[in-house]
């Protein structure tokens, strides 16, 4: 056995080292290992990506900043800029990371973890084997692209393999982009600004969606820019509904997209997939309970109701049909998390959390999960031109 420790985190993202700031203001040092480096997603994002989430320095008036991960600190104040991109939000988790003086392992992949029978898990790790009491699972999304199930989409290009999107596309260039949520609008208003000609396929019509989770409809911030590049460059863009895509093959020097129909649309270029990305638990699947799919997590702290012990923490979270994704939403259980933890080691948890409850970083109450439908009915829509795709055979 390499090490043993009371508490071990998976992952140094923001979930990872939120969790432990707030576990360290109870008094209990963490171990924390991650396959790559602190905040290694982030700098493999897009030149052109940025937090959709605004950050303000708020602190001063008991608001945290949106893309925080301790209460005590702003992305804003650190950054100076309200919509960091991710090699300036690594350097800020970054030197979270440094002020707090975490224990942070890096590279060291976790290859598995098993229950003990005398209580805590065995992780398995390329480096040996670790030893814990507790384990909270923050491993990201972001390195494991979801291919939607389609059928060739090794003739894709994911939306999260492209490093700068000048790199792919020339003046002029068609491109399709097969998914219409935040990530397909965005590779569409990125292609936009170069010049191109874009094609958005889409099962339904996310960006006309008002959906009381902000997680199931286009941010504001989007909004904003999708209305500006459809005023600047009309027609550029075409939007198509009804665009169940299965299959992508190539034709020559290009491609053919089927949908289930089989119905086709011709592609020029790489067809973009912006699919999203598997689910962060999948590689200890086997430790939680599912439901239609998704992991059952305990209200009280986010553990698993399989595997006492087993905490989960990041953008894979949620309650009552309400999705955690944003930063600002997982976040919030950090203080739920490490009182928990605090409560079995028997630490103080009530005055060093104080501030993580005041601040929004400790939401006991679930029930605005479930209610949370502004009173106020919402103004119509972006309404961009749209097309069925049925209509393009």
């Amino acid at each position: 056995m390499k090490t043993t420790a009371p508490l071990i985190i998976v992952g140094a993202g923001p979930a990872g080292l939120g969790c432990a700031i707030a576990l360290q203001a109870c008094g209990i040092q963490t171990r924390i290992l991650d396959a790559r480096e602190i905040a290694t997603s982030f700098l493999a994002w897009p030149r052109q990506m940025h937090l959709l989430t605004p950050s303000f320095h708020g602190n001063a008036f008991g608001l945290a900043d949106l893309n925080a991960v301790s209460p005590q600190t702003s992305p804003a104040d650190f950054l100076h800029t309200q919509h960091p991109d991710g090699p300036a939000y690594a350097r800020y988790l970054r030197a979270l990371a440094a002020h707090y003086r975490l224990d942070i392992q890096a590279p060291v992949k976790v290859t598995g973890i098993t229950p003990l029978k005398t209580g805590g898990f065995k992780l398995a790790t390329d480096q040996g084997a670790e030893q814990a009491q507790f384990v909270i699972w923050a491993a990201g999304e972001f390195s494991h692209p979801d291919t939607g199930g389609i059928q060739g989409a090794d003739h894709c290009l994911h939306n999260s393999r492209i490093r700068d999107w000048e790199e792919i596309t020339q003046t002029k260039q068609k491109h399709v982009v097969i998914g219409g949520y935040e990530s397909g609008v965005d590779a569409a208003i990125q292609l936009m600004h170069l010049g191109a000609e874009v094609h958005l396929l889409s099962r339904g019509e996310p960006w006309t969606l008002d959906d009381p989770d902000p997680s199931r409809s286009l941010s504001p911030h989007t909004r904003d820019r999708l209305r500006e590049a459809l005023l600047t460059a009309p027609g550029q863009v075409q939007f198509y509904q009804n665009a169940d895509i299965v299959r992508v093959r190539p034709m020559g020097a290009d491609y053919e997209v089927l949908d289930r129909e089989g119905r086709s649309f011709h592609s020029p270029t790489k067809p973009i997939l912006a699919t999203g990305f598997r689910h962060a638990l999948e590689p200890v699947r086997h430790l939680w309970d599912w439901q239609s799919g998704l992991p059952v997590f305990t209200e009280a702290a986010d553990e698993s109701t399989l595997t006492p012990g087993l905490f989960y923490s990041g953008p894979s979270l949620q309650h009552r049909g309400m999705l955690f994704c944003f930063i600002y939403k997982f976040r919030s259980r950090f203080g739920v998390i490490a009182r928990a933890i605090a409560e079995r080691l028997g630490q103080p948890w009530e005055q060093p959390l104080q501030l993580w409850k005041e601040r929004g970083f400790m939401l006991e109450d679930l029930s605005c999960c479930s209610d949370c439908q502004c009173a106020v009915e919402a103004e119509e829509p972006i309404q961009p031109q749209i097309k069925d795709y049925a209509g393009t055979v």
